[in-house]
């Protein structure tokens, strides 16, 4: 499942023709999913067991909502109810947001709302009335990974409750490496020059890249420089022409792209059906919401295992990719239990994170809940290791690094410095013409 961060702030107009396809009818007793556009929905009930969501991919988030619901429902309040109303993306969370923020009118929306971390920070500065903080949940948030937390933090207030864990993995086709006489340990901690080699040698014995990225955004970039703990921006300004590390962090994308080491791919649907999916990889660097894509090439189970990113001069890099929190919105006719329910679950119950883990693929972010013996399990695809532990583990070294609503766009324009220089152009100048659009687009 790919998270894709879209950009926000349509127009009214816009937000106005999406939002009117998010409505729905009510569900039966327990959690239930129900589809987009059926009928109007708003928030629950004062005194009421029952409570209402927008939420988005139905092999991912849906379930681990569900999962919720259910160890609710069992351990809680006999009576409770959670209807999932499916929207078709993030983006048409951000519309109804938009809309409903901009005719101070916020009487569709549902209790709970999915939304993505990158974009978070910027909906409650423009519509600090649609939502409502967690504060005074009972939620141990020294349990959480700090980055993860770090979204859905606005000046010292918690506003939501995280999803899942987007720490990035770089895994590896055990298999392949051996032909070139290296193992999963020869690639932790290395630096990128020591990658790039393993990765010609690769190429040369397999003929297959060492791993893909998507051309068309900047996961790359981003993933590489978070390693770093370095930002594309610094005090809300694009911060690239003058920060080394983006300088070299492209330069190396540059140099591995000329030399067969990383395949980019001119698409979304190349990046996973033909570069993953299509076996063209001996590795794969992403957020690890990217396995089950992995798993899905069912005769490679047992040639995988993870590590964490290299870094420019070595040592072991950390990094966090897409994601999403639950808020509540202020339609919310029953804050208490919407508080309540997500204190509990996602809050920190080991059956909701087992049974969302099950489910969706959905790791936790909450360092307690990896101890589970579901998490401990070994996992056949990956040769029998207990990576969702490993992964869990990873999450409590992610860097906090600065972010912006322009993220996306940021990735846009470097991932197009970035090819311009491996089709012969001069990366400072790409740098600089990247930052220049961006600046502008900012308004700066």
């Amino acid at each position: 499942m790919k998270k894709i961060s879209r950009r926000a702030f349509l127009s009214v107009m816009a937000a106005a023709g999406a939002a009117a396809a998010l409505t729905a009818c009510g569900g039966s007793s327990g959690s239930s999913t129900a589809a987009s556009g059926s009928a109007s929905v708003g928030g629950s009930q004062p005194g009421g067991h029952k409570l209402t969501a927008y939420a988005w991919d139905k092999n991912f988030n849906i379930p681990a909502l569900n999962a919720a619901a259910a160890d609710y429902k069992e351990n809680v309040d006999p009576e409770f109810e959670l209807e999932v109303i499916e929207q078709s993306g993030a983006g048409d969370v951000e519309n109804a947001i938009t809309l409903a923020g901009s005719a101070h009118d916020y009487s569709n929306l549902p209790d709970i709302v999915q939304f993505q971390d990158h974009y978070i920070q910027r909906y409650v500065s423009d519509y600090p009335d649609a939502f409502v903080p967690m504060e005074g949940a009972d939620v141990d948030w020294d349990g959480f990974g700090k980055e993860k937390l770090s979204y859905s933090i606005v000046d010292g207030v918690h506003y939501g409750v995280p999803v899942d864990n987007s720490t990035v993995i770089f895994a590896y086709r055990t298999d392949l490496l051996e032909q070139v006489g290296k193992t999963i340990d020869d690639m932790t901690g290395a630096t990128w020059a020591d990658v790039t080699k393993v990765g010609e040698d690769v190429y040369a014995k397999t003929g297959k890249y060492l791993f893909s990225c998507s051309g068309d955004n900047g996961d790359l970039i981003y993933i590489m420089m978070q390693s770093e703990g370095v930002a594309e921006f610094k005090d809300g300004e694009p911060y690239i022409t003058e920060n080394e590390t983006m300088h070299r962090v492209c330069e190396t994308i540059v140099d591995m792209a000329k030399k067969n080491v990383c395949y980019l791919a001119n698409s979304w649907s190349d990046y996973i059906d033909q570069s993953i999916q299509g076996d063209m990889v001996a590795g794969v660097v992403q957020g690890n919401w990217i396995i089950p894509t992995m798993e899905a090439v069912t005769g490679n189970s047992g040639k995988w295992e993870i590590t964490t990113i290299p870094k420019l001069d070595g040592g072991e890099g950390y990094a966090s990719n897409g994601g999403s929190s639950l808020y509540i919105t202020a339609n919310c006719g029953n804050v208490d239990l919407a508080k309540s329910f997500l204190a509990y679950t996602f809050g920190g119950s080991t059956q909701t994170y087992d049974n969302a883990l099950r489910d969706g693929g959905v790791v936790t972010t909450v360092l307690k809940c990896a101890d589970s013996d579901v998490y401990n399990e070994g996992i056949e695809f990956f040769n029998n290791e207990p990576i969702y532990k490993q992964i869990v583990e990873m999450s409590e070294n992610v860097p906090i690094i600065e972010q912006s609503d322009y993220h996306v766009r940021a990735g846009v324009y470097l991932t197009t410095a970035v090819i311009n220089t491996i089709n012969g152009s001069n990366l400072d100048d790409e740098l600089a013409n990247a930052e220049q659009q961006l600046r502008f687009e900012m308004g700066l």
